[in-house]
Parts: structure tokens; C-alpha cells; sequence
């Protein structure tokens, strides 16, 4: 997705990273680089109104779960595989099957 506009910081590496924001698990600078981003590009910033919307509404339905710390890690393990290039999902799905 992009709005066809030039921005500094790029719709693919926003969307790419839109959890990590959403999630305040990024440095403050790089914060401060997709909030600018959001005020300049309508369709970033409507993802992100989308995912943060979603994410309310699983924590307010699913909020009082505590989620075990080893799936927790096994899980980002795999997101971080995938973003590296390493593992496609469809082979983490075929993995998983077979484990």
C-alpha cells in the first residue's frame, strides 16, 4: 500500500513495522519518524486507526488471558524468521504440522 507520494520513511517499511509502533516496542526516534509519516499519508494512517481498532478489541476481548511465555517467544521467533527472509509462512505453516 502507498499513497503514490515520496515520503522520508517509506509505506512499506511503516506497514512492515506498524506492530512494533502500535505496540511501543521501537526506539522514540523511529516513533517520531512514523508519526510524521502518518500525518503526510491518509492510507498509513487508516491501517494503522484499522490494526490499532483491532487490537483494542481483541484485548478487550481476550485482555484477561495471560499468554505463556514460551509460545510468546516461540511465536516472535518465527515473525522474526519470516521478516529476515528466512522462513516464507507457508513453510511455517508445514512446519507446524509436522512438529
Amino acid at each position: 500500500m502507498s499513497c503514490g507520494e515520496p515520503h522520508e520513511t517509506d509505506c512499506s517499511e511503516v506497514l512492515d513495522h506498524l506492530y512494533e509502533f502500535l505496540d511501543h516496542e521501537m526506539p522514540d526516534s523511529d516513533c517520531t519518524k512514523f508519526e510524521v509519516h502518518f500525518e503526510e499519508c491518509s492510507p498509513c494512517l487508516e491501517k494503522y486507526g484499522l490494526e490499532q481498532a483491532v487490537k483494542k478489541l481483541v484485548k478487550r476481548c481476550c485482555g484477561s488471558d495471560d499468554v505463556p511465555s514460551d509460545l510468546r517467544a516461540k511465536v516472535m521467533g518465527r515473525i522474526d524468521l519470516i521478516r529476515s527472509g528466512q522462513l516464507v509462512p507457508e513453510q511455517d505453516v508445514t512446519a507446524t504440522a509436522q512438529e
